[in-house]
């Protein structure tokens, strides 16, 4: 693996945490399955995507410099 991603990017973290998360409620009494963990796991990827892009374009908007070429290559 050479390519990098934001740990909230990985499906693998999110289900790892999951598990945790259904492990913890499970001690409290919660019951949560393997069917429901895995709609998390689908759920919370689709939400911190749908984040990013948000984020990206907030930060655009808001951005005080316009997109283009380097100052070295403008010269």
């Amino acid at each position: 693996m050479i390519d990098f991603k934001c740990w909230y990017q990985s499906r693998a973290m999110w289900g790892a945490l999951i598990a945790i998360a259904s492990g913890v409620a499970n001690l409290m009494g919660h019951q949560i399955g393997p069917q429901e963990q895995q709609a998390l796991i689908e759920v919370l990827s689709g939400l911190t995507a749908m984040a990013g892009g948000l984020l990206a374009l907030w930060g655009r908007f808001h951005a005080t410099s316009r997109i283009g070429a380097s100052p070295k290559e403008e010269q």
